[in-house]
């Protein structure tokens, strides 16, 4: 591997844990080049909910390339981006009663988010925006303003300026009602809170820790937001496409954002892709105002549409993710209910779940142990101290059993023989 060390810059990240070298994946098994075997609990950081190559998608995507498909088309109307809007208008947005224009921002979630950020400052003509305590939004500068993690935001090696942090839900353990720091700023003159143009919130924080916010509290948000004449953009590039069951996250609360991003699996089979959904009164955009050379990426619409009519066209999914979230609930409680020496507190949603450690780097210490049977998993938190457990959403359930079994071992050899001291 001395390659990787002798060109690959020194940011990378995620092969530090699992030092192999990887080479084919089916489904929720990655195969390395001495023929091992690893069962996947981070589908490409839920880029993969579907898994890896999967059948339907692979052979679409095949048949459109043998074809010669268009592969680069920026924004111009090609087949692939026509049966991919007629589709997910078709079985994703008329039967939500949702009605959003759809826009190409470039293939990433930081690209949905920049263009989010920058829609809503134009609607509103105010530039300030408010996000939450522990969110992340992605790594460019405008997404990294509104992201909470100080060492990614340190990154920018610039001042990250035009949003202001508020508390997430449950920030405060129960103690202070929700939002009466944020409707004593907006109803304040004297505040000095900047005229601000919308909220930005993921229902369910992944990289900070498996946060989920309640529904009650989402709902109460989108209230707020209404009275007080702010946008409310949802960040569902990671807990969208069904990650925790409902194709949109929100729709556990029974809101409707006026813009939404999305990204990681809309593109079904890990391809680059990314859409900004916005109410149709909000589409203020010029023409050319917002792009982006790899707007336009037709194999991803391709395996996009496949993913749609292959996996939601009905309620299966959806229903199959809840359970399976259920059974790994119930591990996680048995395992904190059993823990002595170290507090584990079970978190999450669907299949996007955590489990928090009381002594912070005993979660990487249990990826690691994970790792070493077989397993992958990454850790999440402003500390690092969430084992965070997103498995493929078609993970069958013979997987789900060995993967829970494997982390059970790892969670009790790491924290058994803890002092409590």
């Amino acid at each position: 591997m001395t390659v990787f060390d002798d060109l690959e810059s020194q940011v990378r990240s995620y092969c530090r844990s699992w030092p192999v070298v990887f080479d084919t994946a089916v489904g929720s098994r990655l195969t390395d080049v001495d023929g091992n075997s690893y069962l996947d609990f981070f589908a490409g950081a839920g880029a993969l909910n579907y898994g890896h190559n999967p059948p339907a998608l692979k052979k679409t995507l095949i048949d459109y390339l043998m074809r010669d498909g268009i592969t680069h088309g920026l924004d111009m109307h090609t087949k692939a981006k026509q049966e991919f809007l007629e589709t997910f208008r078709d079985v994703v947005l008329e039967p939500r009663g949702l009605d959003y224009k759809v826009q190409f921002p470039g293939p990433t979630g930081s690209n949905s988010v920049e263009s989010a950020l920058k829609l809503a400052r134009k609607i509103t003509g105010r530039e300030g925006i408010i996000n939450f305590t522990n969110a992340f939004h992605g790594m460019t500068l405008g997404a990294l303003s509104v992201t909470g993690n100080s060492m990614k935001r340190d990154g920018a090696g610039i001042p990250l300026v035009h949003a202001t942090p508020m508390p997430y839900d449950n920030y405060f353990d129960g103690t202070v009602p929700d939002f009466m720091w944020l409707e004593k700023l907006l109803a304040d003159c004297g505040s000095g809170l900047n005229a601000s143009a919308a909220v930005i919130v993921e229902t369910v924080q992944g990289e900070g820790g498996i946060n989920p916010a309640r529904i009650e509290w989402l709902q109460e948000l989108d209230a707020l937001c209404k009275r007080n004449d702010l946008l409310l953009i949802v960040d569902d590039v990671q807990m969208g496409v069904g990650r925790t069951g409902p194709f949109f996250s929100f729709e556990i609360a029974g809101i409707e954002p006026d813009i939404v991003c999305l990204s990681k699996s809309i593109g079904g089979y890990g391809l680059p892709m990314a859409l900004t959904l916005m109410k149709p009164e909000h589409d203020q955009w010029g023409a050319g105002e917002h792009n982006g050379t790899f707007r336009g990426n037709n194999p991803a619409f391709v395996t996009a549409t496949a993913a749609l009519r292959e996996f939601w066209s009905d309620d299966t999914l959806e229903r199959s993710t809840i359970a399976k979230g259920e059974r790994v609930e119930a591990v996680f409680t048995e395992l904190a209910a059993a823990s002595q020496a170290v507090e584990l507190i079970p978190k999450g949603r669907g299949l996007a779940r955590g489990l928090s450690f009381s002594q912070p780097e005993l979660a990487s210490k249990t990826c690691a142990a994970a790792f070493e049977r077989g397993l992958l998993m990454e850790t999440s938190g402003p500390s690092d101290e969430v084992m965070k457990v997103m498995p493929a959403l078609t993970i069958t359930d013979d997987e789900l059993t060995e993967g829970l079994e494997i982390v059970k071992e790892s969670v009790r050899a790491v924290t058994e023989g803890v002092s409590t001291s």
